[in-house]
């Protein structure tokens, strides 16, 4: 097979245009091609007068060699995809403890349990079907379940995000995470698709067909079981203590993944405890901004907005600001929902949700500011951490003390104002919001950022100038705020056979980075044989 980049198509096209299109792209004729599907699709909207999808595609065509010849390797080229494949080994003495359900946790277990090594895995949350109903019951109730939440629970917390799956990291694993997510369920669109997302909706359909894999294979999935202790003996895992309904129970193992996600706090303090290396690193916070989604829809696609074929208008921007600092756009959100994300009791957190056809009325998207290490005082690792936890309880009590987020307008944030009703932006964030000074939240430099960033960010697109739109306060947890630090061979520094993983570790950002590196480890694990 061969691959054409760079087809430019009408946005109305059908199956047949394309397959035209290409044969043209090559010279040749319709007749001459026996096979074709999509490799990329991604709207291009640089020219608001003439919007189109730029589209690549992988054909069987007569005389592919004569045809590589004739062309330029960026405009044709051999369709070479390389097939991952796991190595099937034999049962160990001691079966492998992934520690996490999220996404490095899920691909970890998936990896190692194709593999033959049957592991056990430890979810401190519930199974997703549990955990949506205790979601549904705090954002309806304001009633937060501490130990299941938005945070933790079968598939981490991108099982109630949008599912995005852009990444910045180039990968061979990558490929093979996006067929094993369509095995499961996922859309197969996100083959294809410049910016793919599977939605929260689809989402956990996936990730329970993930887990019946598993379990198929021989796996283990324990819910509700909090790992409270890493047992070893001179420098090196032995096992893993979990308590699960009020009990403690053993796991022998040589070999522990840590993929604990970035709000394991306590699990962070322990591993501080027991002298595990970490350091701190660069994380972000801020607030979620929302908007119309026409109205955004409007301001990217021009007068094309609306067209069917066309999908919610998305974006991503950043801007500088002299005294070095930076105001960016992070998990926005087309046609969606602001969560309420908090994973601990009187604390106030926001993160972004989508459905699959992100249909709801507003947009979202977050707007962070770095945190870096030298702007935290003192030298414990854990300072980050410390500093999320601090903003999310002023944002409690800020937001009145019943999980309400505190909210203000976009010109009153610029104006130093407080409104006390809404405009043509209605908040999405249950269980419910209240008017407050969000500045006062925040660092002094995250405040001035926000309010010096935003003008600068109209400039980029007009629907930042709008003075209605919604902000919605805190977002802390985009990333964690510690690194678990290893090796080479992906091991702790201090303790041999524990691999810190994925998010939460601080060796990954995002769904697809976080599953890479899970099947890292796991690959790790089974070399160390």
């Amino acid at each position: 097979m061969i691959r054409i980049n760079d087809i430019y198509m009408p946005l109305g096209y059908t199956d047949e245009m394309l397959a035209e299109r290409s044969a043209k792209a090559i010279g040749v004729k319709r007749s001459d091609i026996s096979e074709l599907h999509l490799a990329k699709r991604s709207v291009d909207a640089r020219k608001k007068n003439d919007i189109h999808f730029t589209v690549s595609v992988e054909l069987k065509v007569r005389n592919e060699a004569a045809i590589l010849k004739k062309y330029p390797p960026n405009k044709v080229c051999p369709a070479n995809e390389q097939a991952y494949s796991v190595p099937h080994l034999s049962p160990r003495a001691h079966r492998p403890v992934v520690i996490g359900f999220g996404p490095a946790g899920m691909f970890a277990a998936l990896c190692l349990a194709q593999s033959g090594l049957a592991p056990i895995v430890l979810e401190r949350g519930s199974d997703v079907d549990t955990r949506t109903a205790a979601v549904d019951n705090f954002r309806k109730n304001g009633i937060l379940s501490a130990h299941t939440n938005v945070q933790f629970g079968e598939g981490g917390a991108g099982t109630f995000s949008d599912g995005k799956l852009t990444t910045g990291i180039r990968d061979p694993r990558i490929r093979h995470i996006f067929r094993e997510l369509v095995r499961f369920g996922a859309p197969e669109e996100i083959l294809y698709s410049a910016k793919p997302h599977i939605g929260t909706d689809i989402l956990r359909n996936v990730v329970k067909a993930l887990r019946g894999e598993i379990k198929a294979l021989g796996g283990d999935v324990i819910f509700d079981a909090k790992m409270t202790v890493i047992l070893r003996k001179d420098d090196k895992v032995t096992g893993a203590v979990y308590e699960k309904d009020g009990r403690e129970t053993e796991l022998m193992t040589d070999n522990i993944i840590l993929a604990i996600g970035h709000s394991a706090r306590d699990t962070f303090g322990y591993l501080r405890e027991q002298d595990i290396a970490m350091e701190r690193k660069i994380f972000a916070m801020g607030v979620r901004i929302e908007h119309l989604q026409e109205d955004v829809n409007r301001s990217l696609y021009g007068n094309f907005a609306g067209l069917p074929a066309l999908p919610p208008a998305e974006y991503k921007y950043a801007v500088h600001l002299p005294d070095g600092r930076s105001l960016y756009t992070f998990c926005m959100c087309p046609g969606g929902y602001i969560m309420a994300a908090a994973s601990e009791p009187e604390t106030v957190v926001t993160n972004g949700m989508s459905l699959h056809a992100r249909d709801a009325v507003n947009a979202n998207s977050a707007l962070l500011v770095n945190v870096t290490p030298e702007d935290l005082n003192g030298d414990d690792p854990l300072a980050g951490a410390a500093l999320q936890r601090s903003i999310e309880k002023a944002a409690f009590i800020s937001g009145g003390s019943d999980y309400s987020a505190p909210v203000t307008l976009a010109g009153d944030l610029l104006g130093s104002r407080l409104s006390d009703h809404f405009g043509k932006v209605k908040p999405s964030y249950l269980p419910g919001v209240r008017f407050a000074r969000i500045d006062e939240l925040f660092p002094g430099f995250i405040a001035e950022t926000l309010r010096d960033g935003l003008p600068l960010l109209a400039r980029k697109a007009d629907f930042f100038a709008e003075p209605e739109a919604v902000i919605t306060a805190p977002e802390t947890r985009s990333s964690s705020p510690v690194r678990i630090i290893r090796g080479p061979e992906l091991c702790s520094l201090s303790l041999r056979g524990l691999y810190p993983c994925g998010e939460g570790a601080g060796h990954a950002g995002g769904i697809v980075s976080a599953a890479v590196d899970g099947i890292k480890c796991a690959e790790a694990v089974i070399g160390n044989g």
